[in-house]
């Protein structure tokens, strides 16, 4: 278990890792209503799917601790807080556990509207704190079937370790601890399954090489970090030498059929893993998964501003090698009037996927490239089948 911690909450406080700063400095943002928490999502000084959803439940929770509600009606409180939540909804459109966390805060409130208004708000506040704590059971869960998974089927063994490449940042920093890939690639590690870990430095925010690299130091995991473009060469290197035996990734949003939303560069990832026979694994807990949504032509792409492909921030480098603490510089990286293209996310098409693994399982892909959700989320299932 990672004791680094992304976000810091006791009841009437939030406290979240400003990532930005990361791997230089550690500095947490106090979050304390809606606005702060919709800002620190924007912004990205907190991300990841699951992180997002527990900062936008917590932040709203403990205005509501603090500040309560300008209700003359329990009525008037529900529809108050559902105003907050359809504003927070707003602040990252692509990660689905967002809208299920919404959802599942909208019913746990409506359960109470017989009550008053301080019940209401109690409610609130009990069910954001359940989720969570719900999510590193979750995580760990999820950790231990991948590692499960790749025993069966990669031949993970203390014998013969497996390496694996993951992408974007998966770990304690994009949720509330362990992690889910990283979770999963933490699970192998303390079984003496892992041979190594490589990480792709996921441009253009640099995710990986900030966060994911910096995690797996701090765990002290064998790893080795490489340039997006390095993956290829990398895979063809796997018999002989890297021996990667599978792409860990997570996700943002998996709907219906199995086709998966997660950091943009993924689905190149899925095509060359296939390319040289090597695993290809989603890591999911069930609130990333939307069964609404049929397939992945119907997922919704943010699209980031230019500069975060045209400009580089990171700390000042002295001439010795070590770093310059406290010390912040912007660079231009091309030039500031070429046009840019810079959507967030893609989309890797089920067919590309050997299984998603979830804390209740791994879910085996179908004869016709598509995964079914119906026995893990039955009664989610139902509903939609029923709509």
């Amino acid at each position: 278990m990672s004791s680094l911690q992304a976000i810091k909450y006791s009841r009437g406080k939030l406290e979240v890792l400003d990532q930005l700063r990361l791997p230089h400095s550690f500095h947490y943002d106090v979050v304390s209503n809606r606005s702060e928490a919709f800002d620190s999502i924007a912004s990205m000084r907190v991300r990841g799917a699951p992180a997002i959803a527990i900062v936008a439940s917590l932040g709203l929770a403990v205005e509501l601790h603090h500040q309560g509600l300008a209700a003359d009606s329990s009525s008037e409180a529900i529809t108050q807080i559902d105003q907050a939540l359809d504003y927070l909804k707003g602040s990252r459109p692509t990660a689905v556990d967002l809208s299920n966390a919404i959802t599942q805060l909208k019913s746990r409130i409506r359960e109470s509207s017989e009550g008053t208004k301080e019940d209401i708000i109690s409610a609130f506040i009990d069910e954001a704190e359940k989720i969570f704590a719900q999510d590193l059971t979750t995580n760990v869960a999820i950790g231990d079937s991948g590692a499960d998974w790749l025993r069966r089927n990669a031949g993970a063994t203390a014998e013969t370790p497996v390496s694996v490449l993951t992408h974007c940042n998966t770990g304690s920093l994009a949720t509330s601890g362990h992690g889910t890939a990283l979770g999963i690639i933490r699970s192998l590690h303390s079984r003496g399954l892992l041979k190594h870990a490589y990480c792709t430095e996921t441009r253009p925010y640099n995710q990986g090489s900030r966060l994911t690299a910096f995690e797996l130091v701090f765990e002290k995991i064998p790893s080795t970090l490489i340039t997006d473009s390095m993956a290829a060469a990398l895979f063809r290197l796997q018999k002989d030498k890297a021996n990667v035996a599978a792409v860990v990734v997570g996700a943002d949003r998996v709907v219906r059929n199995g086709d998966t939303a997660n950091k943009i560069g993924t689905y190149q990832l899925a095509v060359l893993a296939k390319a040289h026979g090597i695993k290809f694994i989603v890591a999911a807990p069930t609130t990333s998964i939307d069964l609404v949504t049929p397939d992945g032509s119907g997922i919704a792409i943010e699209e980031r501003k230019k500069e975060e492909l045209t400009q580089v921030t990171g700390a000042i480098v002295k001439e010795d090698g070590t770093i310059e603490q406290g010390s912040k510089a912007r660079v231009a990286t091309a030039d500031q009037r070429v046009d840019v293209w810079n959507p967030a996310f893609d989309v890797t098409p089920a067919e590309f996927i050997d299984t998603i693994v979830t804390e209740k399982g791994a879910v085996e892909k179908s004869a016709d490239n598509t995964f079914d959700f119906s026995q893990i989320m039955a009664e989610r299932w139902a509903r939609v089948v029923n709509s």
